[in-house]
């Protein structure tokens, strides 16, 4: 097979998610053939042993690497803007094996103190096991990072939007701190996409994906992705990803590639959708805050249309009460899904206090400002009229259903839909 792509760095975003790492197929197949095999065979022992010396190109074993895969990770790190990039099975496999690449006993790690539960969890717990210290800071501000940065600091992490309540983060003023110091700035792109924030250009190193999100879309996967220069990724690669064994499987990649596809096309439909639901929200009685990018008074308006370049379609929100008036209206939804994960077609809700984000202590949760009554909301394809009748009905019925023993038939009759 050749490949297709000496032209992709001239493509626009929406054509590079649909041809961006494409090799034409020997076969003429239109699309990528997925490669579901463990092993590669060899002609003679000599090509064996000159592709395990490294003398010769080719495929020896999917766990060090697979054209399916490869097709992939070629595709997001154009659209990242990097020359590599690296295909984890999990988005906890990419951060893992992107941060412990670099760092050894006695290394020091300056983390945003509102990031994904088990990233909190990873350099919380696990890596003091290991002797790296950790500092958690408000980032928001960029004199908290150049104050926690010392001599040993060797990687500075990033999540922007933060996961639960879309905290933003000034990477270029972030990242010019790192430099004086030599760290490598990483950043987790998650819930923006490449079509909407490209951290490559404010100065990350090192740019992470649970693709398991949008840029599969499909909700079928669980898959992580990571992008840097060619010599970092190569190290993550022949390092920590092979040697934890935590690299994704062709068909994975194969979904993912589909989904891909439609990226464009599924983050216009998320973000305008989420702005409806966001306006409704900010003008409900009974939500005390909104947390969205798209909303005038948010910080995030400071960096359109340099850092960021759309709102993305996460939204979280307080509402009046106690965590069980939150629980009562999560649980009254019927059409919106219970769930924590983010960027499928179905609208999703979660209780971050609670689930995703029930890793982190108390004290660490009041720090980061995730209250109680906080609701994250990961809007989807549906019509979005019909997203808010689900959230009018349910909150309604937080506020009306004090009275526990009251008969569920008389406070409000289910939705019907269609």
């Amino acid at each position: 097979m050749r490949n297709n792509n000496n032209h992709a760095s001239q493509w626009q975003p929406a054509t590079v998610t649909i041809h961006g790492g494409k090799r034409r197929d020997e076969h003429g197949a239109l699309v990528a053939p997925l490669y579901q095999t463990a092993t590669f065979s060899f002609e003679t022992t000599a090509q064996g042993s000159a592709r395990f010396a490294g003398e010769q190109e080719g495929y020896i074993y999917s766990r060090l690497g697979n054209p399916t895969v490869n097709e992939l990770e070629v595709r997001v790190a154009q659209l990242e803007g990097y020359a590599a990039g690296a295909a984890s099975a999990t988005g906890m496999g990419a951060v893992s094996a992107a941060m412990l690449a670099f760092l050894e006993q006695g290394d020091h790690v300056v983390v945003a103190d509102a990031i994904y539960g088990c990233s909190f969890a990873l350099f919380s717990h696990l890596f003091a096991k290991f002797g790296i210290s950790v500092d958690f800071v408000d980032m928001t501000d960029a004199n908290n990072v150049a104050a926690a940065m010392r001599s040993n600091t060797k990687m500075v992490f990033i999540e922007t939007p933060a996961n639960p309540h879309l905290k933003v983060i000034d990477i270029a003023a972030v990242a010019a701190i790192a430099e004086r110091y030599q760290a490598r700035v990483i950043v987790d792109n998650t819930f923006m996409t490449p079509l909407l924030q490209r951290p490559r250009e404010q100065g990350a190193h090192l740019v992470i994906h649970s693709a398991t999100k949008y840029l599969n879309g499909h909700g079928d996967v669980v898959a992580g992705l990571i992008c840097g220069s060619a010599e970092d990724i190569e190290l993550i690669k022949m390092t920590t990803l092979k040697d934890m064994g935590a690299t994704m499987s062709p068909h994975d990649a194969w979904l993912i590639l589909r989904g891909l596809k439609t990226l464009d096309v599924r983050m216009e439909r998320h973000c305008r959708n989420a702005m409806q639901v966001a306006d409704y929200l900010v003008g409900h009685k009974k939500v005390r805050r909104v947390y969205f990018p798209g909303l005038p008074d948010h910080p995030a308006q400071q960096l359109m249309g340099t850092q960021m370049h759309g709102y993305g379609a996460v939204i979280a929100f307080e509402l009046q009460g106690d965590q069980a008036t939150a629980q009562r209206m999560l649980d009254r939804l019927q059409l919106i899904t219970i769930a924590v994960s983010l960027g499928d077609a179905e609208t999703l809700i979660q209780h971050p206090a609670s689930m995703t984000h029930s890793p982190y202590t108390p004290e660490a949760r009041a720090k980061a400002g995730i209250s109680d009554t906080l609701v994250r909301i990961s809007v989807g394809l549906e019509a979005v009229d019909d997203i808010l009748r689900d959230l009018e009905q349910a909150i309604g019925f937080a506020y009306s259903a004090s009275d526990p023993a009251k008969p569920a038939e008389q406070q409000g009759e289910p939705l019907a839909y269609g």
